[in-house]
Order: C-alpha cells, then sequence, then structure tokens
C-alpha cells in the first residue's frame, strides 16, 4: 500500500526534520562533556557564531527562550525596568520570564511593524528617584513574529542602540529569525548584531536544526550567563550531536531561506485570491491571513484545511499564519493554496446560500 502524502505543515518553521546529510553530521560528531567545557563540536559551534556577529564570545543554549531570558537576566538587577515591544515574543510568549526569572518590570511600548519610534528611550526614561524602577535593558526583534515576518530597519535598530547606549543602558536583540532578515536584506549578521549588545540567534526555525539556539554577546556576560544556564537546568553533556546539525545548517541551509521567501509570496498571494480574505505582502516567511468575511469562522477553517492536509495555525482572534521553510517546496505551497481557496469558497458561498 503506498503512503498517505503527508501534510503540508506551515503551522511553523520549527516543525522542520533533519535532512539526510544533517543526520549524518550529527552522527559522525566529535562530542565531550559541554558541563565541563570539553565538547569540541560546541565550542566550535560558539567560535563560529561570535565571529560571525562580530561579538566576544558565544553560549549554545536549548532554546532562544532560554537565551532570550539569560540576556535580561544577565543584564539587569531584580527591581530593573526593561522595555519591551508590545507585540514582541519575549512579551507575549515568554511566561512573564522578565518577572519570573530576573525580577524586573516589563516596560511595555507600541512599535510600527517592531520598529520603536524616535524618541523611545527619552520618553522611558525618568529622573533619578528612589521611587521609581531604573530602565537597564531595552529589547528588540528582527525579524518580527507577530508583524509577518516584518525586517525592521537597520537604521531603526541603530538609532534605538545609539539612544539607549548614550545613557547607559543596554540593548539586547531577539533574533530568532535573524538569519532571514539577513538574506532577505543582503545584510551581514555582524552589521545586524552590533546594534545589540547581545543578540539571540535560532538555529531550530529556518535553518531546520532540531535543537539549539545561541546567545552572543561580551565575554563576562556570556560568562555569566553559562552560570545562570547551569542553575536554570539548561547545561548540557555530549550536546555536540546537537551542535553539529547547527554547524551543518550554517553551511548549508542559510541562503536557501530565499527559497521559503519566493514560496512565501507565492502563498501570500495565492490566498489573497481568495474572498473575504485580506493577505499582507511578507517580507520573509511569514503570511498572515486575516479572515474579513464573517463567515470564515477560524476554528472552522483551520479544521477543514486540515482535513485537506494543510496544518496553519491561529494567530488572533481573526487572524491565521503560515510560515514556509525548508520541508515545504513548491508543491506544497501550491497544494496549501489550492486548499485554502477551496475552504473559503465553500465557507463565503454556503454563508451567501443561506441568505438567499
Amino acid at each position: 500500500m503506498p503512503s498517505a502524502v503527508p501534510p503540508v505543515d506551515l503551522r511553523s518553521d520549527t516543525v522542520t526534520r533533519p535532512t539526510p546529510a544533517m543526520r549524518e553530521a550529527m552522527m559522525r560528531a566529535e562530542v565531550g562533556d559541554d558541563v565541563f567545557g570539553d565538547d569540541p563540536t560546541v565550542q566550535e559551534l560558539e567560535r563560529r557564531v561570535a565571529a560571525l556577529g562580530g561579538k566576544e564570545a558565544a553560549l549554545y543554549v536549548p532554546s532562544g527562550t532560554m537565551g532570550n531570558q539569560l540576556a535580561i537576566k544577565c543584564a539587569t538587577e531584580p527591581g530593573d525596568e526593561v522595555l519591551v515591544e508590545a507585540e514582541s515574543h519575549i512579551f507575549q510568549y515568554e511566561q512573564g520570564g522578565i518577572g519570573a526569572n530576573s525580577g524586573c518590570l516589563a516596560h511595555v511600548v507600541a512599535s510600527e511593524r517592531g520598529a520603536l519610534p524616535a524618541g523611545t528611550i527619552e520618553a522611558a526614561l525618568r529622573e533619578e528617584d528612589d521611587h521609581v524602577a531604573r530602565l537597564r535593558l531595552v529589547c528588540l526583534e528582527n525579524t518580527h513574529n507577530r508583524h509577518g515576518g516584518a525586517i525592521v530597519p537597520l537604521e531603526r535598530l541603530a538609532a534605538v542602540a545609539e539612544a539607549a547606549r548614550a545613557r547607559g543602558v543596554r540593548v539586547h536583540l531577539d533574533g530568532a529569525r535573524l538569519w532571514n532578515a539577513s538574506v532577505a536584506s543582503g545584510i551581514p549578521i555582524a552589521e545586524w548584531a552590533n546594534t545589540a549588545d547581545t543578540v539571540m540567534m535560532c538555529f531550530s526555525k529556518g535553518l531546520g536544526a532540531p535543537i539549539g539556539s545561541i546567545l552572543a554577546g561580551p565575554s563576562p556576560l556570556v560568562r555569566q550567563a553559562r552560570r545562570v544556564r547551569k542553575r536554570w537546568g539548561g547545561g548540557m553533556r555530549q550536546v555536540g550531536i546537537l551542535a553539529a546539525a547547527c554547524l551543518h545548517a550554517l553551511d548549508h541551509h542559510v541562503t536557501r531561506l530565499a527559497d521559503d521567501h519566493r514560496r512565501a509570496r507565492a502563498l501570500a498571494e495565492g490566498c489573497a485570491r481568495a474572498p473575504g480574505v485580506s493577505v499582507p505582502a511578507p517580507e520573509t516567511n511569514i503570511v498572515l491571513l486575516e479572515l474579513e468575511h464573517p463567515a470564515l469562522e477560524p476554528r472552522a477553517v483551520l479544521a477543514a484545511l486540515e482535513a485537506r492536509g494543510v496544518r496553519l495555525v491561529r494567530f488572533g482572534p481573526r487572524r491565521l499564519r503560515a510560515i514556509t521553510h525548508l520541508d515545504v517546496d513548491d508543491a506544497g505551497v501550491a497544494r496549501a493554496i489550492e486548499a485554502f481557496q477551496a475552504v473559503v469558497a465553500e465557507s463565503v458561498g454556503t454563508s451567501a446560500g443561506r441568505r438567499t
């Protein structure tokens, strides 16, 4: 019996599976005990990414969330204030880690597609007063997930960084998909990373590695982060097996992100032809689908798509999200477009029939 056609899984770029070549690299990895500091593959990965980002040192961590939270913890003291954008991953999806892990206060500000307005730092600062928290850290994000994979312009990040540093405030960049920003813009990782004191980047999203992210920054802070990582249960042993997958991804899966961006544009254009749907043009690999027609109930649309072998996620009251990645080819995008158009046409048509 032939196997069933696998679903087109567009829920996230985290659903990718290691390629055969990546599995081979993992199998052949030279390993040691990373808690003792003697895993050579991890050390190679950390040296390489630190150099790539123009930073002194780097630390391999299990997840992007841990990387972000380590950066906050090591740049602040309990009672400090951390400025975050209202739609940021750090604020929306890390379980209040700013307070729970670091004892800090989140100062939340709105933005324009992830780009903080001019004067944000100045407006957030208050005169020295024993009554108020001190602003110690600004957290930025690029590309920006909830703004549809938007690339925050380099000049906007640089302006925030300049304003923060002039006032003794550190900057952290959540660069989970910074690889996408670099490939789409042609701007090297080091130029993006130069806008922040610390930067976190993921290997388990667009680059397709099974596990892992990395935090890069000044050597003293990274050394402190290594110690806190151990306290938080993130010390890993023969983790070179996973680091080898990340090294393979750096060699083979970065430039191909352009294919994901191209497919995201094709997906958006195809889905936008469905009635009652608004689809902003994507800048990278994230497509947001706004269900504007009242007959398009998000849960029902998702269930109908699932029945047709296409998986998306809900991303707001009437918004769905699709993310292209290395496990979805051109044929998969075509299947997703066909399924989406059919589901929408059926839903809208049924609604129109009921009104007559």
